[in-house]
């Protein structure tokens, strides 16, 4: 194969992607950068006699990138890492142009589900009312309990409650009480469906035993509002990152929302005439409508007209800053966001997670003389007793409980 040439021609349509890259904020540098490993991709392809927009995915990237550096001698751990992102911001940019182009991550092969699990799933459906398909965690913790049932030669259907406690023991010297006991609970409806569809002659559910764990052994790990303040003052909003990270952490901190709440949110759920905002809770799935309050109302309206990314297909409010500018989906996400911000604001804390800003924000309520019903329908809870804990960690209302120390 001839040598790649230094200077590539260009692709015609590349003058249209720079067009796109620079309204959404990307640097000259990154561009610049960019558009290097784009002439490269394309020439290599174009020598290889290859279609350079079908072979754009993740895997056939890497392996040009591979391959690229191979040639040169070496490992390049710089190449291999920004390459790719290159690459992915040129798929993003085409797509975003109205061009047609491949998936850039193939999406995963299904799960292989074994039929008694098929059978315990219709079971959850039809029987228990339980609607939602067991999560990835789930299969995982009964496929861990598959695999210690065949290392010591049994099958579901023969099970014995010997096993089930070794299985437990055996769990709980690796992870927490938590993790055991969340797996126990798991293994107690696995068990229950064995018997009822008779693959199990007697009902061992009620004999797993678990970690006993009150709901409320730690309290929430909620920050003074003070640190809250903080944290948001420290946000650099000249830069757009900055303007989006306090718009969503302000708007986490004023009403109470966890990771999830704050992702889900869409752009229609803003109702800027009727000054609202509409939010689903995951768990539950209850719609809850609060008033748009002013500070959240501007911030909001700032990232939106000039810092969110205008290409993108999103219509969640909080979407990523870089290529390809999809929704925000994990708590991590928050957690490294509000991490970073602490640390600009030197605010420490034991834990800085997804869920600090709504227990912030429910113990600031209750210590202001918010009844605690009111927290709970604000939060979206369904039960009292889940509203309950933040009155133990509200101190202001405790003290005005406090009795005297004797002299």
């Amino acid at each position: 194969m001839a040598p790649l040439r230094r200077t590539p021609p260009d692709d015609p349509r590349l003058q249209h992607v720079l067009q796109v890259w620079r309204a959404n904020g990307l640097r000259p540098g990154t561009i610049s950068y960019y558009a290097l490993w784009v002439r490269r991709f394309i020439e290599d392809r174009r020598q290889r006699g290859r279609d350079a927009d079908a072979d754009l995915t993740l895997p056939a990237v890497v392996r040009f990138v591979e391959a690229w550096v191979g040639q040169r001698g070496g490992t390049s751990e710089v190449a291999m890492t920004n390459a790719p992102s290159a690459l992915r911001a040129w798929s993003w940019g085409l797509a975003a142009c109205g061009h047609a182009v491949p998936t850039w991550r193939p999406p995963p092969r299904a799960r292989r589900m074994r039929p008694v699990l098929r059978e315990f799933v219709e079971y959850r459906r039809s029987v228990r009312g339980i609607a939602v398909a067991p999560t990835a965690s789930d299969l995982a913790a009964l496929g861990r309990f598959f695999a210690f049932l065949r290392a010591r030669g049994r099958s579901p259907s023969r099970v014995r409650l010997v096993d089930v406690d070794a299985h437990l023991v055996a769990l709980r010297s690796r992870v927490g009480p938590r993790t055991v006991q969340i797996a126990g609970g798991r293994i107690r409806a696995f068990l229950r469906f064995l018997h009822v569809s008779g693959r199990l002659p007697h009902d061992l559910a009620s004999c797993v035993v678990v970690p006993s764990r009150r709901r409320d052994a730690r309290p929430p790990r909620a920050l003074p509002w003070d640190d809250v303040r903080r944290i948001l003052a420290a946000i650099d909003r000249s830069t757009r990152v900055g303007l989006r990270d306090h718009a969503l952490l302000l708007t986490m901190a004023t009403y109470g929302l966890g990771a999830g709440e704050a992702f889900a949110l869409r752009l229609e759920d803003v109702d800027w005439r009727g000054s609202t905002l509409r939010f689903v809770r995951p768990k539950t799935g209850r719609e809850i409508v609060l008033p748009l309050l002013g500070p959240v109302a501007r911030s909001l309206a700032a990232y939106l007209r000039r810092a969110r990314p205008r290409h993108t297909s999103a219509r969640t409010v909080f979407v990523r800053m870089h290529a390809p500018f999809g929704p925000i989906r994990t708590a991590a996400s928050v957690a490294r966001i509000l991490r970073k911000h602490a640390q600009a604001a030197r605010v420490s804390a034991s834990h800085l997670g997804g869920h600090t800003l709504r227990h912030s924000h429910a113990t600031r309520q209750i210590d202001l003389g918010a009844s605690a019903k009111v927290v709970g329908d604000i939060l979206g809870h369904d039960r009292p007793a889940t509203t309950s804990v933040y009155v133990r960690v509200a101190l202001r209302r405790l003290r005005s409980l406090a009795l005297p120390v004797p002299s």
